[in-house]
């Protein structure tokens, strides 16, 4: 056993460097969209700079918490904490507020709390803490089930509170299981339903049929058509996608909301709405390009400073960075999130306790998602669902929720070496 040293002696000084630098990169983008000359101060609450201020000084003091604490109370408390979130997300739907047509919100004074974004980290420790148990065999039916009730739970409570891109998260942590060992054919039975239903949205439902069935029949005849298990496999398959073509249209018209049917008719080109659905992605083209290679300039973006892309602090905060940083400084800050992702597997994968690897490919999961989900909206690559860019985007329910999510990792790795 090792000598235990200052709180701080252990931690990877890079990923908090790493952390340091987004927090004040995003804040810095946040005072360029809300700054106006009759606002001078970056410590008043009445700007959106300022209340950002005063999370990221609440990030801060929660992060420091994180690493006084023993490493080993997460995983001893992580149920519980997993069942007080639950409790939180039924609270409410029960109790809550409605912003932007999601029930998401508990309103304190002038400020919101949105528990969807404490369920990450709680749900991530609840699913590192079950899967790190002693003899559990993920590829088992039983072992995928637990594990998915974990998830989905999380999933449809915040489904219910018509928050759909905040529950599409959870989703990421199948990566997770398949790191564990549960077998990929789970993955890539997710990427065929969405080639299907993208294809039979643009095609129709019978081109669509065709096409699967005569790729299915050319794989058969062409492989181990002489295999009786290979035709088992194949009918199997066939009866899954068929089933997944015909409920198509099911699906779209009568279980999507209507903006979200416009949204992905707009992404697909079936339809164009350049004032409405397809508004935000338009303005938001536009101010990214207009920032051409080397940007506009710090607070110098014309589509920022006029308004032209709504939600442009939160959900659409990349389109700042894109007109006044530009190429360059877009692609340093997808250089920086890809190190930061990266650098959070190395350290995953260097862990002495299954319960500290799991959890890391949990936030690694989710800030892949984040990253990739926020910036492709914002250049019109997947359906505007609504979820921040981590560190980044305004709001302090996102920006302590991120920090716990990564810090309980840092504080993880920081014990390795206590561990034999």
């Amino acid at each position: 056993m090792r000598e235990k040293k200052s709180f701080l002696s252990n931690i990877d000084r890079l990923l908090v460097i790493i952390w340091l630098i987004l927090v004040a990169a995003g804040w810095a983008n946040i005072y360029s969209v809300s700054f106006n000359d009759s606002q001078l101060s970056i410590f008043s609450l009445s700007t959106d700079y300022g209340k950002q201020m005063l999370f990221i000084g609440i990030s801060i003091i929660v992060a420091l918490f994180i690493l006084l604490l023993d490493a080993k109370w997460f995983v001893a408390f992580s149920y519980w904490i997993y069942f007080a979130v639950i409790l939180l997300l039924i609270g409410v739907l029960l109790f809550g507020k409605t912003i932007a047509g999601s029930r998401s919100w508990f309103q304190i004074g002038s400020f919101s709390l949105q528990p969807s974004e404490l369920a990450k980290f709680a749900t991530s420790l609840a699913l590192a803490r079950f899967l790190s148990t002693i003899d559990l065999d993920i590829s088992k039916i039983k072992s995928q089930l637990l594990a998915g009730l974990i998830i989905f739970v999380p999933i449809i409570l915040i489904f219910f509170q018509n928050d759909t891109g905040s529950a599409l998260v959870y989703f990421s942590l199948i990566i997770v299981l398949y790191r564990e060992g549960m077998s990929g054919i789970f993955i890539i039975a997710g990427g065929i339903t969405v080639v299907l239903f993208i294809c039979t949205l643009l095609l129709g439902v019978y081109w669509t049929l065709g096409i699967t069935v005569a790729l299915l029949f050319l794989i058969w005849f062409f492989g181990q058509r002489q295999n009786k298990k290979s035709l088992k496999k194949i009918l199997i398959t066939a009866v899954l996608a068929i089933s997944v073509i015909f409920s198509v249209n099911y699906v779209f018209n009568n279980v999507l909301e209507p903006h979200q049917r416009q949204r992905i008719n707009v992404l697909l080109n079936i339809e164009q709405d350049l004032q409405g659905a397809g508004y935000n992605v338009h303005q938001s083209l536009i101010a990214i390009g207009s920032g051409g290679f080397t940007g506009k300039g710090y607070m110098e973006g014309t589509q920022t400073k006029l308004n032209f892309v709504p939600e442009q602090k939160t959900d659409f905060i990349f389109c700042t960075i894109g007109e006044e940083w530009g190429f360059l400084g877009s692609s340093l800050l997808l250089i920086t999130f890809v190190f930061l992702i990266a650098r959070i597997i190395i350290m995953a994968e260097r862990q002495r306790s299954s319960f500290a690897r799991i959890y890391g490919y949990c936030v690694a999961s989710i800030f892949f998602f984040h990253v990739a989900i926020n910036i492709g909206m914002t250049l019109g690559l997947v359906p505007t669902i609504g979820i921040p860019l981590p560190f980044f985007s305004y709001g302090g329910s996102s920006l302590i929720g991120f920090t716990v999510l990564l810090f309980i990792f840092i504080k993880q790795d920081a014990n390795r070496l206590e561990l034999l």
